[in-house]
């Protein structure tokens, strides 16, 4: 059965009066991936943050880039005006410092840059182009909390619209998560859906299901020989659309809460079973399912096969499943957090 894991028992700091201004700054973190722009505006509480607004909106900025090599016309003007939602909310919430970033969708794209200056222009938020190193440390900043306590190396992932980042991380307890390896492929729910997706039938669904995964699995060949063996118990955490999205599914939810999925811990089979069985339906059937929807029904499969290849490599008996991460680590790195 799922658990789930109570946060780790530390006393929160004293901090020093503050006055009426500095109890009203807020920061902020933008991520704008190759699916989702997400916001998070905070306030500082404690040895962490208390969130006051938040933003979230699928809008495909990658979508056909695999095919083409740049961004559509019609993703940027989606982009745009989920950019402009997210400029209101700064201006009204108070922001004195925010950082807004940009993954593989535009870093991949001819007309990156050039989109870059379009929405500074448009909306005022400067987009910062980052590495996938880069992405790949601010999401264990953000969501490491939630690695189950153990004396082993453990795995972060985050699969985006556009890569994967794989993170394999060193805990000593107290300290600071140390990056020991990491590994970012180009294959996400977006590009690789566009790829090899698709399939007549449930035959032709299944086939591509496995071509998929052979994709993925060849990608990640060079971080999986450099994987420690003598490992007594893998520890895995996800953070990502799709293992929020299984993670809802398999506690059977009529509705996305986040208060119920982040934090979960799930067994990895369990997790194998929705996979293979989001697998074999259609798209109109994945629609059907409340925490899917058609937002996601034609990518969750991809996302899937992007999972199941890291159980093959990681096989971890339970998954770790974050709703937090690039935003939560951008936001840790501006109240002064040390980097991982």
């Amino acid at each position: 059965m799922p658990y789930r894991q109570e946060p780790p028992a530390r006393p929160a700091p004293s901090r020093p009066p503050r006055g009426r201004w500095s109890d009203a700054q807020a920061f902020a973190a933008l991520d704008l991936g190759t699916n989702n722009c997400r916001l998070l505006i905070a306030r500082p509480q404690g040895d962490g943050f208390a969130v006051v607004d938040a933003f979230s909106r699928i809008v495909r900025l990658g979508e056909g880039l695999a095919a083409t090599g740049r961004l559509s016309d019609t993703a940027i003007e989606r982009t745009i005006a989920a950019l402009r939602v997210c400029a209101d909310k700064l201006k009204r919430r108070n922001v004195t410092l925010a950082r807004s970033v940009a993954t593989e969708a535009c870093r991949r794209a001819a007309n990156g840059t050039d989109f870059i200056a379009r929405a500074y222009a448009e909306t005022g938020i400067h987009l910062d182009i980052i590495s996938a190193e880069e992405e790949a440390r601010l999401a264990v900043l953000g969501c490491h909390a939630l690695i189950e306590p153990g004396d082993d190396p453990a795995l972060i992932f985050d699969i985006g619209g556009g890569s994967t980042e794989l993170v394999l991380i060193d805990t000593k307890p107290g300290a600071m998560p140390r990056v020991l390896d990491w590994h970012s492929a180009p294959w996400g729910v977006v590009s690789l859906t566009e790829h090899a997706g698709g399939g007549e039938g449930e035959s032709g669904r299944l086939a591509a299901y496995a071509r998929m995964r052979g994709i993925v699995a060849e990608s990640f060949a060079g971080f999986a020989a450099r994987l420690p063996r003598e490992v007594a118990r893998p520890r895995l955490l996800g953070t990502s659309g799709t293992v929020t999205t299984l993670g809802s599914v398999h506690l059977g939810l009529s509705h996305y809460d986040r208060a119920q999925v982040d934090g979960l811990i799930v067994p990895a089979d369990a997790m194998r079973r929705i996979s293979a069985d989001l697998a074999r339906k259609s798209v109109r059937e994945r629609a059907q399912l409340a925490c899917i929807g058609s937002e996601r029904a034609d990518l969750v499969v991809a996302g899937c096969a992007i999972l199941e290849t890291i159980l093959d490599l990681w096989p971890a008996e339970r998954l770790g499943i974050a709703d937090r991460g690039i935003r939560e680590g951008i936001l840790r790195r501006l109240m002064g957090s040390p980097r991982p």
